[in-house]
């Protein structure tokens, strides 16, 4: 088994990043001096950018890979001939997760730069959990689109058993209640 070098793994965890609203990208196109000229984008809250030539382009659900090939072909389509495009991301939106409860360090955690986070890293970005921590009832609380909000109970003592192995990975706004033992 090869390993795959810690830049290399960080360069394609960065291509598979899904944009979100207030990213801030660098996007160049190789000899094309008046595009590149533009310098950075920000995403919009619509999930779009624009660009020179092509305009308003919707980056919604899109990773910056797929978005480096969307603007290649808008750029090909009508413009230049075979363009070659890159994307980066130059600064990440702010993504947080609440923890509370008993932890030894409550409040907001920031995701790690284009990567995921999971319930268990956050807990462990919170401190850890507290000596008096019931981890067989930790509450999950997520805010769907439509405003409705779910709360799911995990048993935190089952996936600490498995290595992290399941943890559920969270989503920017989730809350994470950490409850007291009763005695």
């Amino acid at each position: 088994m090869a390993l795959v070098p810690a830049a290399d793994a960080a360069q394609a965890a960065a291509s598979d990043y899904v944009l979100q609203p207030q990213d801030v990208l660098r996007v160049q196109v190789f000899q094309e001096e008046d595009i590149n000229r533009l310098g950075e984008v920000s995403v919009s809250q619509e999930h779009t950018i624009v660009l020179p030539l092509i305009k308003t382009v919707s980056v919604k659900g899109k990773s910056v890979r797929q978005v480096e090939e969307l603007v290649r072909d808008l750029y090909n389509k009508d413009y230049l001939v075979n363009p070659q495009v890159s994307v980066t991301v130059v600064k990440y939106a702010e993504r947080s997760v609440s923890v509370m409860g008993a932890v030894n360090s409550a409040g907001r955690v920031l995701f790690p730069g284009e990567r995921a986070l999971d319930l268990l890293e956050a807990i462990a970005n919170a401190g850890g959990f507290s000596r008096i921590a019931d981890l067989k009832r930790v509450k999950l609380t997520r805010r769907k689109p439509d405003g409705e909000t779910t709360t799911q109970e995990i048993n935190a003592d089952e996936l600490v058993k498995r290595g992290g192995s399941g943890a559920p990975l969270l989503e920017k706004g989730d809350v994470i209640v950490v409850p007291e033992r009763s005695f």
